[in-house]
């Protein structure tokens, strides 16, 4: 059921706020069964029920409303008996927030060597014990609902963009059609739990269209864009996510899967995307990386042994607030170079530091698309990023330009 503004299903609402006047950038709250979620979003990725070094508490303080479990993950350990005998995931992880799962099927392609696709199912040999394992949609659908995620994903099958295969990109496109057909079917909790379809196609832009027609028609509560994040150019995954969102329905979310590079982020909001995930922002501060508005900085670096400044100046994330203020840990870049080599408490300081400057990043991005001044907030963006715009990225001054936003003009 929708008015002008506002989309429900059994288990959500979609309420568009705001639309840029000249992007195709929105504004929009989407409620779920553990609460509301302002959009655009990037949602954390807790793997195995955690965020690597962050307990619950630390990522609800971050301002995350909406993170991910890995349905495949789960499933193998600590497995479907448990989680029905606790209760699912929140009860497990001690998470009072929404929670949303990817199927198992990015595991075809990260784990390929161990996979085997049929029209059945993917046929997988354990990682932990190397054990055979088949995921079908219906499997996937049923740990999904013990998981009790509030959005699922379809089983799809997935292709690396950057496959010459045509034959077989149109197989798992249309394979992935007949597989959300299947889900539909098997998912037993459609009053509390939203089942979302993924587009896909690689990067051939009419066999996307395609998809997105046989998909909407199907009348999922909401739509990923699928099969990017998988080595193809930029320019390309730009021109994908710019196809599909021309087709998709204003009324319902719209998630780019496995994006995290803030730069992609700010793009493909302008493009109309809502929702994004990645592991990068917690995986990279293992590394001992710092994401601030003017680049990745590698704490490891000795100009940082005596620097004892915040990680960045004008943070609001524990780590990096003044002293002085509430919740504030005092953590400087010293103590974080210090650790950063020997001890997991820096990782899990710039973890927390990592998944708060994405988080805001995507709240200051909606605030400039309500006050309609997104274009300015995307030039201040990149401004930051790159000291001289000769090196702002060809691909991202392409794909804004053609939403109506030329960086390069003075």
């Amino acid at each position: 059921m929708a008015s002008n503004s506002t989309f429900t299903s059994p288990a959500l609402a979609f309420e568009l706020v705001a639309k840029c006047s000249t992007t195709r950038a929105r504004a929009s709250i989407l409620t779920l069964p553990h609460g509301t979620v302002n959009l655009p979003i990037f949602m954390p990725v807790a793997t195995q029920a955690s965020l690597k070094g962050l307990t619950p508490q630390q990522l609800e303080d971050t301002g995350c409303k909406l993170c991910l479990n890995n349905t495949y993950h789960l499933g193998l350990k600590p497995g479907q008996e448990v989680l029905d005998a606790v209760g699912g995931a929140h009860k497990l992880q001690g998470w009072s927030r929404n929670l949303l799962t990817d199927s198992g099927g990015f595991q075809m392609v990260s784990l390929l060597k161990l996979a085997n696709i049929t029209e059945e199912g993917v046929r997988f040999l354990s990682p932990h014990d190397g054990s055979p394992m088949l995921l079908t949609p219906e499997h996937s659908m049923s740990l999904q609902n013990s998981i009790g995620s509030d959005i699922m994903m379809q089983l799809d099958d997935v292709l690396v963009t950057t496959s010459p295969d045509k034959a077989r990109m149109r197989e798992a496109m249309e394979r992935s059609v007949r597989w959300l057909d299947r889900c539909i079917a098997a998912h037993k909790n459609p009053d509390r739990q939203n089942l979302f379809c993924i587009i896909q196609g690689g990067l051939d832009l009419e066999m996307r269209r395609e998809c997105c027609r046989e998909m909407l028609a199907r009348e999922t509560p909401g739509i990923a864009i699928g099969g990017l994040s998988g080595g193809e150019a930029k320019d390309d995954f730009c021109k994908v996510v710019a196809c599909c969102t021309e087709l998709l329905p204003d009324l319902k979310p719209r998630y780019v899967m496995g994006i995290g590079y803030p730069e992609d982020l700010v793009v493909s909001t302008a493009l109309g995307a809502d929702m994004f995930d990645c592991v990068w922002p917690t995986r990279t501060a293992r590394f001992g990386n710092a994401i601030t508005k003017h680049g990745v900085l590698n704490m490891k670096k000795e100009v940082y042994a005596a620097d004892f400044g915040p990680i960045e100046d004008g943070c609001g994330c524990p780590c990096c607030r003044p002293v002085d203020e509430e919740g504030s840990i005092g953590i400087t870049r010293a103590f974080v170079h210090h650790n950063a080599a020997k001890e997991t408490v820096a990782a899990h300081m710039l973890t927390l530091h990592n998944v708060w400057y994405q988080l805001n990043l995507m709240r200051e991005a909606r605030e400039a698309i309500i006050a309609d001044r997104y274009p300015v907030f995307v030039r201040e963006f990149f401004g930051n990023l790159y000291a001289d715009p000769s090196n702002y990225p060809s691909w991202a001054v392409d794909a804004l330009k053609g939403v109506g936003v030329d960086l390069l003009e003075t």
